[in-house]
């Protein structure tokens, strides 16, 4: 019956256990996976990759400690899994106190509370906390974020440290999925709307499909704990990335585009700890494929 049992590390209780071959073939979880942020564009993805799970969505405020300390500590939860987060990153410019609330001073209590209960915890944070030098990162070079998004998400990343050991964070980038506004969605609107659609060509990144990071943060929740690089494979530019999407696309510089925040130039994120996902190309065709008009 059982294909498989895989848990996070060895004890005689293991805190979560994953099983497949039951329950219809689908996996099914011991104790329990609790997910924050579940109805957002990630959430959705994750909620199939952990369909037995608790999802919370706003009918939780992350940021009001009294109720996130107690909903871990009630749900008594063997993993949690933190989807939530302000990721408007021209948005964070503007309001910049609502930003570090929610995806940097929220994380304090919600690690503690983790820590506390004896939960693992999974965090995504961004590309956008490294200023865009150098031409790639690794999970252990140092941030210098550039922008208010970066800086609010790297104070996240700190509070988990500071609170927990028991933790995984994943760094990924130019996220797109099903369940949500993504760049995919708007350039197929302004294809339409405009004759030449106008995309800077000289910011240069790893766009990630949303299913593929919900089945990759499965195989990352029974690794070590520690920082992880996630995203799908391929660099690219935001124009290169448009022109895979449409075809009246034509490309600008930066300097032509200005936006609030300052974006990095260079924010690929090397993954050195697991086996890379599948090219984005690959992706967005499956994504284009499967979309919802």
């Amino acid at each position: 019956m059982v294909a498989a049992i895989a848990q996070i590390k060895d004890s005689d209780e293991p805190r979560w256990v994953m099983q497949t071959g039951m329950n219809g073939g689908l996996p099914t979880y011991t104790p329990k996976v609790l997910i924050l942020g579940a109805y957002g564009m990630l959430g959705h993805d994750l909620q199939k990759v952990f369909p037995f799970a608790e999802f919370r969505g706003h009918d939780l405020d992350i940021t009001d400690e009294r109720k996130i300390t107690a909903t871990i500590r009630d749900s008594k939860p063997g993993l949690v899994i933190n989807a939530a987060g302000y990721t408007d990153v021209d948005g964070c410019e503007d309001n910049r106190a609502l930003a570090f609330m929610i995806n940097g001073e929220a994380l304090a209590p919600i690690a503690l509370a983790c820590h506390n209960s004896g939960a693992c915890l999974i965090h995504f944070s961004t590309d956008y906390i490294f200023d865009g030098t150098k031409k790639s990162y690794r999970e252990t070079d140092v941030p210098h974020p550039i922008n208010a998004y970066g800086e609010s998400k790297l104070l996240g990343e700190k509070n988990i440290q500071e609170n927990m050991d028991d933790y995984r964070i994943i760094r990924t980038s130019w996220l797109f999925g099903r369940h949500g506004k993504n760049f995919v969605e708007t350039m197929l609107r302004l294809s339409h709307e405009m004759p030449q659609v106008r995309v800077v060509n000289d910011q240069f990144g790893k766009p990630t499909y949303t299913a593929d990071l919900a089945q990759k943060t499965m195989e990352i929740a029974m690794l070590d704990p520690g920082i992880y690089h996630s995203t799908n494979d391929g660099i690219c530019s935001w124009f290169e990335f448009a022109r895979a999407i449409i075809q009246n696309v034509v490309p600008c510089t930066t300097a032509e585009y200005p936006r609030k925040a300052k974006r990095p130039a260079y924010s690929v994120l090397e993954n050195t700890k697991t086996k890379p996902m599948r090219h984005w190309n690959e992706a967005l065709f499956t994504y284009l494929k499967e979309r919802t008009p």
